[in-house]
Order: structure tokens, then sequence, then C-alpha cells
């Protein structure tokens, strides 16, 4: 048990005393980054995803037949 409580203060001294943060600012505008690539990723995935699925209702409807 002693051995878990010195690493948890070992680890907080090192994230306290020794870890270099981001500014509050530029972690915000990051953020914004990320969000905006992500709903930017996700539409573009969306896209083709539609335009397969027609693509293969298509084929099914009118090549092969199947309704």
């Amino acid at each position: 048990m002693a051995g878990l409580i010195n690493y948890v203060q070992e680890s907080y001294n090192e994230l306290k005393n020794h870890v270099t943060w981001t500014p509050l600012p530029e972690a915000q505008r990051l953020m914004v980054v990320v969000a905006v690539f992500s709903i930017l990723f996700s539409l573009a995935i969306w896209g083709v995803d539609t335009v397969f699925s027609n693509v293969i209702k298509l084929y099914f409807d009118k090549i092969v037949g199947i309704n």
C-alpha cells in the first residue's frame, strides 16, 4: 500500500512541477480546430456512404432486378 501512495505522490509532483501545460487560449484554439475537422470529416464520410448506398441500391433495382 505504501508503494501505491508513493506512486500517486510522485505522479502528482511530476504533473505539478515538471510538465509544461499548454496555455488555455492555445488549448481552446486547438480544441476548436479538432472539433471543426471532426465535423468536416464526419460529413465527408456521410457523403461517401450516401453515394455508395445509392449506387448499390440502383445496381440491385435496375440491373439485378431485385426490389
